[in-house]
């Protein structure tokens, strides 16, 4: 069609494809834009016209049974976009295994899967199935968590971190956890993950350490996470803990690839302000540095747990009998919420538990033991 000056040609692209037993319309329009306007200099400046939302999108999404409700919630500007692939996406999953509650459930939670093309998720399917052993496994972890597999639409970037990944000495079930547990990590550029495990190996060889390589494997392989936090951000951490507790730097080398790697990702803040909770309100109860070191040594979760939490646990062990030297030696108690740490208490107080002469191990065990043992010890004597 020849153009003609001035005229914009109108362009409505109707089709009408399947999903299940509903018929789903996918449309594509190109709406009229003014050609000109009359701008007087009192005119206060237009707002940058923001696309109307697509209507055929809502539909076919309803059709679907997806919440557009929650879907809207999450990522509104998919809903803007003139060209979405929900049906692709839709026919890609089922040719996957995928039921359909499952991939309105996906699409609710992560609805920027429907701007992946199919050639695009078939490149990333292979990827991950490089790493899974059935299509199953990848329906089942999209189910949990879409974000895993759609988060980044950069195939080449996701190939070359799960590259260097397996270079590191990093084993399938830990790329497994990887993609599961810290998907950002394939988010990263190459680069920058690079510079992670660079910096882990530096800190290897500063307290001594002779295989930086194998450091870094350990440290990843034990914190998902580290290597989507910065490496200011760990710096800092590793600094404080050798500060605040005195270590040596073999101390520290084994505590940071053992029980305390999980402290590195954690903000600065919390390590600080839960640490000077902590040392605080050990003191107060008239305990030494040495018991404060142990504790954190011995349990370095502590440090995730927030100020009041952290008092109203130890008041409620204290206030049944139980004494600090107890805690720290079996500092696994703070595992519990207070509320089950103070129904557990009462329970046993019913039943006249000595904590003094019986220990606290009690506390720690699962309910099913526990309720065994509240059994046994409420029932009569045998004559």
């Amino acid at each position: 069609m020849a153009a003609v000056p001035g005229v914009r040609a109108f362009l409505s692209l109707h089709r009408s494809v399947s999903f299940g037993l509903i018929q789903v319309q996918l449309r594509l329009t190109c709406h009229p834009v003014k050609l000109c306007s009359t701008v007087t200099e009192s005119d206060v400046p237009p707002t940058p016209p923001v696309n109307p939302e697509n209507e055929s999108l809502l539909d076919n999404l309803n059709l679907m049974g997806v919440d557009v409700k929650k879907a809207h919630q999450r990522q509104p500007g998919v809903f803007r976009k003139s060209f979405t692939n929900e049906q692709g996406v839709a026919q890609f999953l089922q040719g996957k295994g995928a039921c359909r509650k499952v991939i309105a459930s996906i699409i609710s939670r992560y609805p920027r899967a429907i701007t992946r093309s199919t050639d695009h998720l078939e490149k990333r399917w292979q990827l991950w199935r490089n790493i899974f052993t059935t299509d199953a496994e990848i329906v089942s972890i999209m189910d949990r968590s879409p974000e895993s597999f759609f988060r980044t639409s950069d195939n080449e970037n996701l190939e070359k971190n799960i590259a260097f990944l397996i270079s590191l000495g990093l084993s399938t079930k830990d790329l497994h956890r990887l993609l599961t547990t810290a998907p950002r990590t394939f988010s990263n550029s190459v680069e920058l993950n690079k510079q992670m495990v660079e910096f882990l190996g530096d800190v290897c060889t500063e307290l001594g350490g002779k295989n930086p390589e194998q450091f870094a494997k350990a440290v990843i392989s034990r914190n998902l996470y580290i290597l989507i936090r910065s490496i200011k951000r760990v710096r800092t951490n590793i600094d404080m803990l050798k500060s605040s507790l005195k270590l040596r730097d073999s101390d520290l080398l084994a505590f940071l690839q053992g029980s305390g790697v999980d402290i590195l990702d954690l903000s600065n803040e919390c390590v600080k302000k839960n640490f000077n909770s902590l040392n605080q309100k050990m003191t107060l109860l008239g305990c030494q540095k040495s018991d404060i070191k142990k504790l954190i040594m011995t349990y370095p979760m502590v440090l995730y747990i927030g100020t009041g939490t952290l008092s109203s646990k130890l008041d409620c062990l204290l206030n049944v009998g139980i004494t600090m030297d107890q805690i720290v030696e079996k500092p696994k108690v703070l595992d519990y919420s207070v509320q089950n740490i103070t129904g557990r208490l009462q329970e046993l107080q019913k039943v006249g538990y000595n904590f003094q002469k019986n220990g606290i191990n009690i506390l720690d065990s699962s309910r099913k033991r526990f309720d065994a043992k509240i059994e046994k010890l409420s029932a009569p004597p045998e004559e």
